[in-house]
Parts: structure tokens; C-alpha cells; sequence
């Protein structure tokens, strides 16, 4: 439940920053911030691939696609240290901007004036990211659109322990709840893909 905090201006570039990055711009439009978040999240997932998928085509063997995404994806005979290297450092920027989000989100109560803030969307951000980290780089379109789904619909529906962990204070009450709801959906979306797979 949102609350009333003492609020204050921005007052120099840091809460400009940390306003921009809780907010992305898109927070104070109208509607349904949240899936705006999402969207966002979406958009940066995708573009992210296509830097990996480049980084892949450098250091692949081969430079034969085995698997089409947004676009060619050559992990014939990539090196394994390569892929171990790609993947954890998809893990430490994750964690970092989980971090930074929820540092963002902190410092914005005052600013935003109650401790939920409806313009705060880095929380469905980062949510929703943590989604696609359960499964691989190459999955397709119908699977993206999945846990784009699956994510808005735990964030919604709040899961235990999601809603409970919303009386947390300060920026992590904001964000661990759309953390959970992102580890549901994750799960859930590695699940859908290994039943694919079977298939």
C-alpha cells in the first residue's frame, strides 16, 4: 500500500540520475507504467542478444548458423570458455543493475512522494530481464512474447513471498517483489521451453 513520504525536489544531478533511471522517462505517461517497464525490458533483451550474437559470430569457429533468432546465431564449435565468459557476465551486469535499481528507486521516494511510486518502472525492468535469464539466448519470438506474459501476470498476481516482501524498506520494498515475480516466471518459461524441446 502506498504511503505518503516527506517529499523535496530534485537537488542536483544525482537525483536527476536516479530519477531518470527509476522513472526511464516513461513512468510518468499515463496507462499502465508497469507494462511499460516490461516493454522496455523487452526491447533491451533484444538488443543485448544482438550484441552477444555478434560477439558469438567473432569468436565462433565456424561461421555457421544453427539456430535463427533476430539473427543468425553461429554457436557451431564456439569455445566453451567463450560461452561461460558471455553467460557470466550477463550474470554480474544483471546483478549490478538490479543494484543500481534499486539505489535509483530508493533515492527517488522523496521525490516521487510515497514509498511505491507508480512512476517507478526499473523494478518491472529488472523483473523482467531476470525472466530470460533462465533460459537460452536462442529462443524464439513465441518465447519471448511468453515471458513477457508470464511476468506481467506474477507481477500482478504477487506470489508469496512477492506481496509480503513489499512492507521491505526504502527501494528494496519496491523491487523485490518484481524480483520474485521475475524468478516465477523464469521458471516457468524454462519449463514451457524444455516441454518444447521435448516435443
Amino acid at each position: 500500500m502506498k504511503q505518503k513520504v516527506e517529499t523535496r525536489k530534485p537537488n542536483g544531478i544525482v537525483d536527476y540520475i536516479a530519477l531518470a533511471i527509476t522513472t526511464w522517462g516513461v513512468g510518468y505517461i499515463p496507462g499502465a507504467p508497469g507494462t511499460y517497464g516490461s516493454m522496455i525490458a523487452v526491447v533491451i533483451y533484444l538488443g543485448f542478444v544482438q550484441l552477444i550474437v555478434a560477439i558469438m559470430r567473432y569468436f565462433s569457429m565456424w561461421n555457421t548458423p544453427v539456430f535463427p533468432f533476430i539473427a543468425e546465431y553461429p554457436t557451431t564449435m564456439l569455445p566453451v570458455q567463450v560461452t561461460v565468459w558471455i553467460y557470466a557476465g550477463v550474470g554480474v551486469l544483471l546483478a549490478l543493475f538490479c543494484l543500481i535499481g534499486i539505489w535509483s528507486s530508493n533515492r527517488s521516494i522523496p521525490l516521487l512522494g510515497n514509498d511505491d511510486p507508480s512512476e517507478a518502472i526499473v523494478d518491472e525492468v529488472m523483473g523482467q530481464l531476470i525472466v530470460f535469464i533462465f533460459v537460452p539466448l536462442t529462443i524464439g519470438w513465441p518465447f519471448v512474447l511468453a515471458g513477457f506474459l508470464l511476468f506481467r501476470f506474477f507481477d500482478i498476481v504477487k506470489p508469496f513471498p512477492a506481496r509480503t516482501l513489499e512492507v521491505l524498506p526504502g527501494g528494496l520494498g519496491i523491487c523485490a517483489d518484481d524480483i520474485v515475480a521475475g524468478v516465477y516466471a523464469g521458471i516457468c518459461l524454462s519449463n514451457i521451453y524444455a516441454v518444447s524441446l521435448s516435443i
